[in-house]
């Protein structure tokens, strides 16, 4: 399963931008013993990098109770993080700081789900 955006991936992404702020979802699935690399990557990238590009966590939690999904298809983990613009997140992802540590999220997932959202009216 893929876990990390891809060249392509992140052209389409930039290519579709219409402007403005963007959060990302991110739906995670820790492989065992992975929500502690998970936190080594977090905690670097909350504390330094999101800060440095104007980008913020606004929500991260455990995943509960599926009401609704297949099984097997729960989520361990939702993050939403609000980015100043996708060009931002970009710049981010490419950043050297960040891609030191980006193998920490890597090796902490099986699977993961990096969507961009835009908001409904008002």
């Amino acid at each position: 399963m893929a876990v990390d955006p891809t060249g392509a991936g992140l052209k389409r992404f930039l290519a579709e931008d219409p402007g403005g702020p963007v959060v990302m979802l991110n739906l995670l699935r820790f492989r065992e013993g992975g929500e502690k690399s998970y936190a080594r990557y977090s905690k670097v990238v909350g504390e330094t990098i999101l800060p440095r590009y104007g980008a913020e966590v606004l929500y991260y939690g455990k995943g509960s109770t599926a009401l609704v999904a297949e099984d097997g298809r729960e989520w361990d983990a939702v993050l939403l993080v609000r980015y100043p613009s996708r060009e931002v997140f970009a710049q981010m992802v490419a950043d050297p700081d960040f891609q030191a540590v980006a193998h920490f999220r890597t090796e902490a997932l099986t699977d993961a789900v990096l969507q961009a959202t835009a908001q409904v009216g008002g």
